[in-house]
């Protein structure tokens, strides 16, 4: 598999003294894998089969003390430093070439308190891990939409998922977290405790230290829903995309819906007549009573003539796990988004234009109804700055391939430029981020200083720097 992301030829392996290597060993209570070790090249796949990464040593930590012990040996040795929590971040972050992986798979435990209504999830917990446990309540945090996905990335760059009209990004519903720092202090960092630090860790990116767990905000959700999932043939894309504008000027903000163009896949549960056509679907959750739903979604089910349609009462963890067998470990993946203003008719031609060019059957052109709880909070409440965008479009390329990964690649980058330029476009995602090629200001907007600042102060040496967009201010001109 060719090695593809950003460049490692600038990275060199840190030399570090056999006694040094060997007192860490000593002092780690988890597992210490090098190169020449057995289960190193499983050790090291992550789920975008695009990154081919080689660390000189993988760190898996079995609590708190292993990440406190891996990040001083990293600092003390000038080591290149990736942190590997659900490992799905899709530029590939979780992996360095020639550095330490710090890895918190293993440090998945939760806690649910239904009484206070929160959770407290180790920093390698996936989203159906949290799910799993907070469903046994009847509760539920803002999270993502593939259930493998981890929590860390996901919250640290801001979050979106099927309750985000109701309840908020999933940054929103933090209440507090504990972070080792580049000094190897273990803080916790809440509304009241080193507030800068939780500020910019609220959809920042978190390149301030390594988050160890996280406390959420739960609410009343499940353990049924009304889950949105209706496909058409891509001849009616248009009409459908212009149904949903309408739709989306007054949707409820118990309602979270994405249209997305696709491909009818090979599978089974479609008319096997349709498998490989061009399509337009609608996924979506409505978190209020399930008997509105069918009133709030009718026009969406009804545009017309549908290939299939999946929607109906379902258990939330189900609707959770709806697309994970769309993206599964080892494929290959390029994604990138934008904010979008407003739905003009040369933007909706334009999705299912360059949708109906993707070179891969597998590829979706997505479209997330913004709005409701996110934009319910100023743009420097938090970290997270495009709150006032009314949609997030992206671009995603799967594939299988990898002698096309350059025509994949290609068509994401030409898609956002396109789009980036019309005048209803702005900004990124962190949870979209191609390669990270992106500079910071697209990402944290007006936020950008402010997050310079408490950068420099909780890692003026930029121990963490793997996705690039944020770096201490050195003074230099």
């Amino acid at each position: 598999m060719p090695k593809t992301g950003p460049s490692p030829t600038d990275e060199t392996v840190a030399v570090i003294p056999d006694e040094a290597s060997q007192t860490f060993i000593d002092r780690f209570r988890g597992e210490v894998i090098h190169p020449d070790d057995q289960g190193y090249d499983n050790a090291r796949q992550i789920w975008n089969g695009m990154i081919d990464k080689h660390p000189a040593i993988i760190a898996r930590c079995t609590g708190v003390a292993d990440v406190v012990e891996a990040v001083n040996f990293a600092r003390d040795n000038e080591l290149l430093v990736a942190v590997r929590g659900g490992g799905h971040n899709v530029a590939g972050t979780a992996l360095c070439d020639g550095g330490i992986v710090i890895d918190l798979s293993e440090m998945n435990g939760i806690h649910v308190d239904p009484e206070d209504k929160t959770v407290r999830a180790g920093g390698g917990a996936t989203l159906g891990d949290v799910d799993r446990e907070t469903q046994v309540f009847g509760l539920a945090t803002p999270l993502g939409v593939v259930s493998k996905t981890g929590i860390a990335g996901l919250t640290l760059n801001g979050g979106v998922g099927h309750l985000r009209r109701k309840h908020g990004l999933a940054c929103d519903n933090l209440e507090s977290v504990e972070i080792v720092t580049a000094d190897g202090d273990v803080l916790r960092a809440d509304h009241e405790q080193h507030e800068d630090l939780f500020w910019a860790l609220r959809g920042g990116g978190g390149n301030l230290g390594i988050v160890t767990s996280f406390e959420y905000r739960l609410h009343e959700v499940g353990p049924d829903v009304f889950g949105l999932f209706v496909v058409y043939h891509g001849d009616n894309a248009v009409e459908v995309l212009e149904r949903f504008r309408e739709y989306a000027e007054s949707a409820s903000e118990n309602a979270s819906v994405i249209p997305f163009y696709l491909f009818v896949p090979d599978i089974e549960e479609f008319p096997e007549e349709a498998w490989g056509e061009p399509a337009v679907g609608i996924i979506g959750c409505y978190a209020g009573a399930i008997d509105d739903a069918e009133a709030e979604f009718r026009s969406l089910r009804s545009v017309t003539e549908p290939i299939i349609d999946f929607s109906g009462r379902m258990p939330y963890t189900e609707l959770q796990m709806l697309l994970d067998a769309d993206y599964p470990d080892g494929r290959r993946y390029y994604w990138k988004a934008t904010y979008v203003d407003e739905l003009t008719d040369d933007l909706l031609d334009f999705i299912v234009r360059h949708g109906e060019a993707s070179p891969s059957t597998l590829s979706t052109v997505d479209l997330w109804n913004l709005d409701g709880a996110i934009s319910t909070r100023s743009r420097d409440a938090t970290a997270f700055w495009h709150r006032d965008k009314s949609f997030m479009l992206t671009f995603e390329a799967n594939w299988d391939d990898p002698t096309m990964d350059d025509e994949n690649v290609a068509w994401v980058r030409e898609g956002i430029d396109e789009v980036r330029r019309l005048k209803v476009a702005s900004g990124g995602y962190g949870n979209f981020p191609g390669f990270n090629e992106d500079p910071g200001r697209a990402i944290f907007g007006e936020n950008y200083d402010r997050l310079v600042e408490v950068k420099n102060e909780y890692d003026p040496e930029n121990l963490f720097h793997s996705n690039r967009y944020v770096a201490p201010d050195t003074g230099d001109d």
